[in-house]
């Protein structure tokens, strides 16, 4: 029976529930293409939060980060294994065209912004709500079949509600003053048995975003390796990747990078600041933690931390799903392009529910 092979997985789904009952702080999750799932308890239900980053827990942290980043405190660490168990294909679920006039017009604008000069990349997204069928323990399970190459995770805390997600990228890993992180940019929807046919907009995209974390990390390590772009898949979506190494110096704090790499290009634009500013007056909502980060600060060892950009997520509240979806603008995009991008990344999320 599938309860008996994943027997200690479901009774950290029974531990789960409990912290729901009683409103207190967790999160579960499993980092790609591992066995293990982790579950971060916090024993009371206050509202921690870091900005030197050098606590331990499990953080999780907004797209603007002077709202502060949440720490839930590691006052009890669970790990369990988890067997993957058969899934059913996915069903082809069906979109609508609601909000679709006003994500064009917001992509025009960014597109008038780059052809300004004031940018050069910007990444505009927007919010679909619909009615959740499922319980959050029962969209994490299916996540974690799903999508085995990603970091899969359910967060809560009283005091700011439930998210859950399946996240393609890395934001940083830092183990043994060793820096891994990743240049992702570019997307395309998978057709089987075919390999992905990029253009020149996703190519140019990609190293557009490659170069720029080249350049914001030069300075903070003593030595950094650049990757080839390499296609990758994350879920029903093919993606342009590139791996970066880099050895952290002792001078170097977790802080600094990540106020160098946060919000990356694939989530914000170039540059960063400017991007960020027109993305906050002109989206129609609050990303929150949509486009954040999340992950192991300082679990095991001082000065590690396994972080991953928040996307394909979603917030839960009062009984419905909030998905987020986005696209990065250059000056060579469509907006009917985009708006199909945006479509296709919303399959991912709602083929779960």
């Amino acid at each position: 029976m599938p309860y008996q092979k994943n027997k200690d997985f479901h009774k950290l789904l029974e531990k789960v529930n409990r912290c729901f009952e009683n409103n207190l702080p967790f999160s579960i999750y499993r980092k790609p293409l591992e066995s293990q799932v982790i579950g971060v308890f916090q024993s009371n239900d206050e509202l921690n939060s870091t900005t030197n980053f050098e606590e331990k827990g499990f953080v999780f942290a907004p797209f603007d980060l002077k709202d502060n980043a949440t720490l839930i405190h590691a006052d009890e660490v669970v790990e369990v294994p988890f067997i993957m168990e058969d899934v059913s294909d996915n069903h082809e679920v069906s979109t609508t065209d609601l909000g679709k006039d006003h994500h064009l017009e917001l992509v025009k604008k960014g597109i008038n912004e780059i052809n300004t000069g004031a940018l050069k990349k910007v990444v505009l997204s927007r919010k679909i709500v619909v009615k959740l069928s499922r319980s959050s323990e029962e969209i994490f399970n299916t996540l974690l079949k799903r999508y085995p190459n990603a970091f899969c995770y359910l967060f809560f805390h009283p005091k700011i509600g439930v998210w859950c997600g399946a996240t393609p990228e890395t934001l940083v890993r830092i183990k043994d003053e060793v820096l891994h992180t990743m240049s992702l940019a570019a997307t395309l929807p998978i057709q089987e048995n075919s390999v992905p046919n990029w253009g020149s907009k996703e190519i140019d995209e990609q190293k557009m975003v490659s170069e720029y974390v080249k350049e914001k990390l030069i300075n903070n390590l003593i030595e950094l390796d650049m990757g080839k772009a390499e296609s990758v898949r994350a879920g029903n979506l093919w993606h342009l990747k590139s791996d970066i190494k880099g050895k952290l110096p002792a001078t170097t704090s977790i802080k600094n990078i990540i106020n160098s790499l946060h919000p990356t290009p694939a989530v914000c634009g170039i540059p960063s600041l400017q991007a960020k500013d027109f993305i906050l007056k002109n989206e129609d909502y609050q990303r929150t933690f949509y486009t954040g980060f999340l992950g192991e600060l300082n679990l095991k060892k001082e000065r590690e931390a396994n972080l991953f950009v928040n996307l394909r997520c979603m917030e839960i509240s009062n009984g419905n799903a909030s998905i987020f979806v986005g696209g990065g603008i250059i000056s060579a995009s469509n907006p009917e392009s985009e708006w199909s991008e945006t479509q296709n990344k919303s399959k991912t999320m709602l083929n779960i529910i």
